[in-house]
């Protein structure tokens, strides 16, 4: 069996970007930016003001008594040259008068009429935003492979940028298999149970950037999982299958595949719960199955789902931890790397602390809808009690 780390980089040797396109830039929220952005232009372009008040020349200040020459609002600018005993009456985001260097703010003025009354000093550059002092022109703003958030958003409009290249959304084809799956909404029979994995994988598809395709559950035969497939080979960029890869007398995904021209490079991993997990290629088309049982399959998913996508979308692949305090005894790990569903927390302290759930039964929808991470156990690792730090990977927190 491959180990986590191995069945990954084989995985991810296997899947090249899709290509990118065009959006609108009020569209490219949490899209996986395909170029590098550069600025263009400084920000701001021009000295301006951070305040309400009077532009002034510093030296001047020693007077006491300066003459209002002029105003400078946001979006317009006074365009003569200050001179010696002048001020411009200015507001914040102005640009500030050439000749001009420093703002004083209009509560520590007295103006009467066409004049204002200082009665103290100012350091020059006082209240003044230098032009380019958010960014300036041919700067790196976000690398390509970024995932936009709404900072990166801002930051590309205050740059001008009206559109961005971003990764084409994959499109992901879900299965299930299984004689015993029935689709929530439908009646069951007396011996089925509802598919909670497909529903689950598709809202994680789509917080990280793909497009789910729900087919219809296949029942467990050979020809049936083959037709179900059939029609997404080759128009997929990525095809799921859930269960029906054991060792059982029904676990016939990999035999119906055969027919289609599977060629299989992860056949199972080290790896609990998940050890069934799988991977290869039908022609073009890349294939990750996961196994039946959902906390399984939600932990693979996390695993070596998501970095699919990420590579799928040029984006990032990598699976980082966090380190955190263990709240609760973890048994020794065996031979075989284990994820716990667990619930993390800040502790008093401000550090992290994870509790592990203490039934972690992989057929249980409960434990897994209410971790927020999983703790990492090494194969071999030893048993480990309360206050120990643990490795810790973090799910979409909530």
């Amino acid at each position: 069996m491959d180990t986590v780390e191995s069945a990954r980089a084989i995985m991810l040797s296997a899947v090249h970007p899709i290509g990118s396109e065009p959006v609108p830039l009020h569209m490219a929220a949490n899209r996986i930016l395909a170029d590098s952005l550069f600025a263009a232009r400084d920000q701001p372009p021009f000295r301006s003001s951070a305040m309400d008040g009077y532009a002034v020349r510093s030296a001047d200040l020693a007077r006491g008594q300066l003459s209002v020459v002029g105003e400078a609002a946001a979006g317009g600018a006074y365009l003569t040259a200050l001179k010696e005993g002048e001020a411009v009456r200015i507001f914040t985001g102005a640009p500030v008068p050439a000749g001009a260097d420093a703002v004083i703010a209009q509560e520590r003025v007295r103006r009467v009429g066409a004049e204002v009354f200082v009665d103290e000093s100012v350091l020059p550059g006082k209240n003044v935003r230098e032009s380019a002092i958010d960014f300036a022109a041919g700067r790196l703003l976000i690398d390509a492979g970024a995932q936009l958030r709404s900072g990166d958003i801002a930051l590309i409009a205050a740059a001008g940028i009206g559109s961005v290249n971003v990764g084409r959304t994959p499109r992901i084809a879900l299965l299930a298999t299984g004689s015993e799956i029935a689709v929530p909404g439908h009646a069951a029979g007396p011996y089925q149970i509802y598919d909670s994995v497909t529903f689950g994988l598709g809202a994680m598809i789509g917080s990280w950037g793909g497009l789910p395709m729900r087919l219809a559950a296949s029942r467990d035969d050979t020809a049936a999982v083959s037709s179900a497939i059939g029609d997404v080979i080759g128009s997929a960029d990525l095809l799921v299958i859930v269960g029906g890869a054991s060792v059982g007398d029904y676990d016939i995904v990999k035999q119906a595949l055969a027919t289609l021209g599977l060629n299989i490079s992860v056949s199972k991993v080290a790896v609990r719960p998940g050890g069934p997990t799988w991977f290869g290629t039908v022609g073009r088309t890349p294939v990750l199955g996961l196994p039946g049982n959902p906390a399984a399959a939600f932990v693979c998913a996390a695993l070596f789902l998501r970095p699919l996508i990420g590579a799928l979308l040029a984006g990032s692949v990598s699976v980082d931890c966090v380190s955190a305090m263990l709240d609760g005894p973890v048994a020794r790990s065996g031979e075989r790397e284990v994820y716990l569903r667990a619930r993390v927390r800040i502790g008093d302290d401000a550090r992290l602390t994870v509790r592990p759930f203490d039934n972690q039964d992989t057929s249980l929808v409960t434990i897994f809808a209410s971790a927020n991470a999983l703790i990492r156990r090494p194969a071999g690792s030893a048993s480990a009690q309360s206050g120990a730090l643990v490795e810790v990977l973090l799910l979409d927190c909530r």
